[in-house]
């Protein structure tokens, strides 16, 4: 029989990088235990459970011979990736119609994170001008606004960028982001290049805000998750107040200085 030839423990590994690696890539987490789950039972595992909250992962299986086995995986900080969401997710189903041999999974694995396509710095810049810049025009700005907005958009790519490669946490950097926002919107009104102060700002905060974050908080709230929806849902409250201290930190310094 299948299930008395696996090695668990070497299974384990596998279904746990594919959890860890899903939810590194921004997936749900009904997705992630559900994924888990599927692969336990392509391999032939009856008996397994996956319990996973935004910061931690574990795995528990019992094998023929009545031996409980478990794995933990921390989850660091992360983001959202589309890309290799969909590349992680598309392999997934593959795996539990294939089932190959183990190595060849993880490579496959590797294989994905090998060919991740990161976009240069310029084309990030790029986005946030355009992103930002449309969002001070659709808060009714007028078009030098929107220029103005996209430039403040770009100084909060480049703070951000800056910022990561220090380490800081996503608080600080959205801190440091918006107040880099704040005062390169102020100061390009000085100068005469922007006409309403109020929505330049919005439209570059727009790159701030962590939509992705408040309906994933949603979406695992309804989906029954009600430990990782709430968590997701501090964690959005947070950085909203993160993009509120910053932006006043720098309009109050501003205003202290300039007497505006």
């Amino acid at each position: 029989m299948l299930c008395l030839e696996l090695d668990y423990n070497k299974l384990l590994g596998l279904v746990g990088e594919m959890g860890y690696r899903l939810m590194e890539s921004g997936a749900e987490i009904y997705r992630v235990e559900e994924s888990i789950r599927r692969l336990l039972q392509a391999y032939g595992v009856e008996q397994g459970e996956v319990f996973a909250i935004p910061n931690c992962i574990i795995i528990s299986l019992t094998s023929p011979q009545g031996e409980p086995l478990t794995q933990i995986r921390r989850m660091p900080a992360h983001g959202t990736d589309i890309y290799l969401l969909e590349q992680y997710n598309g392999l997934c189903r593959k795996l539990c119609s294939q089932a190959p041999p183990f190595d060849d999974a993880l490579e496959q694995m590797a294989d994905i994170q090998r060919n991740h396509r990161v976009y240069p710095l310029w084309v990030q810049l790029l986005a946030y001008f355009l992103g930002c810049g449309m969002f001070s025009l659709f808060y009714g700005g007028s078009p030098a606004d929107g220029v103005c907005g996209g430039l403040c958009g770009v100084v909060i790519g480049l703070c951000l960028t800056l910022i990561s490669r220090l380490g800081a946490n996503l608080f600080f950097k959205t801190v440091a982001g918006g107040a880099a926002s704040a005062l390169a919107a102020v100061l390009l009104t000085g100068l005469g290049l922007g006409e309403n102060l109020d929505r330049i700002i919005i439209g570059a905060l727009m790159a701030l805000v962590p939509g992705i974050a408040i309906t994933n908080a949603m979406r695992d709230i309804m989906a029954g998750d009600m430990v990782a929806g709430i968590s997701k849902g501090a964690e959005a409250l947070l950085i909203g107040a993160a993009i509120a201290l910053g932006t006043a930190l720098s309009l109050g310094l501003t205003g202290m200085f300039m007497g505006g």
